[in-house]
């Protein structure tokens, strides 16, 4: 389908969550929108396991009701929690019993269609979505319109457009071409990943939750499984380089790790690898600044930090509903503080997960989640976290994450 026009309101760069929710309000609002992707979908993404906050934002968007409607199609998993398990303890996270408003149950989905889905949505709004085209510059020189030089099939073309939005996830457009990208705090991690089919056999794991499984001896190693409706299932290990070794193929990467714990092969029984195994590195990120003279990043594109607690979704959702109505503010005239009304707000729940991320690889909160006399109404906040909630203002957690959570764990270790 050729461009509909040379001019927009708004460009998008990215039809993943981000770019798809971002484009369907705006949209929906009566402005001109055109979403460049460079991948042809379906296509794989990891970031499986959504959060119940990501619920709200899809209702938000207009775009919840297509999820629901096709979730046995495209065999997307009831969720209603999280599991843990660490050398013979279990503990259970059930998303109904948190403290904070809102959904409590979501999906774990084959991106692949679930982005489809998204995008499709966005269409049929109104917005443009052309796939398989790349960025290759921008440029913000003429007062009134950002230009967007991209190619396809060795095609180069232009679109112009008054306000632009980098939703390219771990592509990174404009923190590349503007240079703002900025070295994350984290570690450099690793993850090795696949897709199996199996029946989850013998009554070990509740599938309307995802599991995550700490390794035997090596605390900082944690696989994921993530099961889906179809009778398959996401399964991935995590840790930093130094546990794996350099000349690891994907599948030695894996399987090395997941043969180590005898838990997580019980919960498996007999599978089959249905999507070869993958790998990634180095996949934490940051950024200088998250907006510009006419620009803003959402969500991956901006910063991700690790998949532990299923976030990157939740932040791409969050950063689109807190950064359309300032665009449309911005296009309507008005004068837009975007680190005060963006900037600052998305980056206080980013600062939440964050806390919480250190405190499981470093440990501490491992000893959180695994502590066996938990108090509801703490567990109820803790909760609210895990699903997604880290907005929430009215959650202690939140406004003083890292306050609160020194303190529970040392109340934790203590009595421990």
């Amino acid at each position: 389908m050729p461009f509909q026009r040379d001019s927009y309101d708004v460009i998008i760069i990215g039809a993943g969550p981000a770019g798809a929710t971002a484009a369907a309000l705006l949209a929906q609002a009566g402005k001109s929108v055109v979403v460049i992707e460079r991948s042809y979908f379906p296509r794989f993404s990891i970031g499986e396991s959504l959060l119940p906050q990501c619920m709200t934002y899809l209702a938000e968007a207009g775009l919840l009701d297509d999820v629901v409607a096709q979730a046995e199609k495209f065999g997307f998993q009831y969720k209603n929690g999280a599991a843990f398990y660490r050398n013979g303890e279990h503990s259970l996270f059930d998303f109904q019993n948190k403290s904070s408003a809102g959904p409590s149950t979501t999906y774990q989905v084959k991106r692949e269609h679930f982005d489809q889905l998204l995008a499709a949505g966005a269409s049929a709004y109104g917005a443009e979505v052309h796939h398989g085209f790349t960025v290759t510059a921008v440029d913000f020189d003429d007062p009134n319109e950002v230009q967007v030089a991209i190619e396809k099939d060795n095609q180069q073309q232009s679109l112009k457009g008054r306000f632009l939005l980098d939703a390219s996830g771990f592509g990174r457009v404009l923190p590349r071409l503007l240079e703002l990208e900025y070295p994350s705090d984290f570690p450099v991690r690793q993850a090795a990943f696949c897709h199996v089919k199996t029946t989850l056999p013998g009554g070990q794991f509740d599938r309307n939750k995802i599991l995550i499984t700490v390794h035997p001896t090596e605390p900082e190693l944690w696989f994921w499984l993530i099961p889906f409706a179809d009778g398959t299932a996401s399964l991935g290990v995590v840790g930093g380089t130094e546990y794996f070794d350099d000349d690891d193929t994907p599948g030695q990467a894996l399987w090395r790790r997941v043969h180590e714990e005898p838990h997580l092969l019980t919960v498996l029984g007999e599978y089959e690898v249905t999507r070869p195994e993958q790998m990634i590195t180095g996949y934490s990120a940051n950024v200088s600044r998250l907006h510009g003279d006419r620009f803003a990043l959402l969500g991956n594109a901006g910063e991700f930090l690790d998949p532990v607690f299923s976030s990157g979704v939740t932040i791409a959702l969050k950063s689109s509903s807190l950064a359309v109505p300032l665009v449309l503010q911005q296009l309507n005239g008005a004068d837009v503080d975007w680190e005060q009304a963006y900037t600052v707000p998305l980056r206080k729940g980013i600062s939440t997960f964050r806390s919480f991320v250190k405190g499981w690889y470093d440990t501490r909160f491992q000893d959180v989640i695994f502590y066996h006399q938990q108090q509801n109404e703490i567990k109820a906040m803790i909760c609210s976290i895990l699903a997604g909630y880290a907005w929430d203002s009215e959650n202690p957690y939140v406004c003083e994450t890292e306050r609160r959570l020194r303190v529970l764990v040392e109340l934790c270790q203590t009595e421990s």
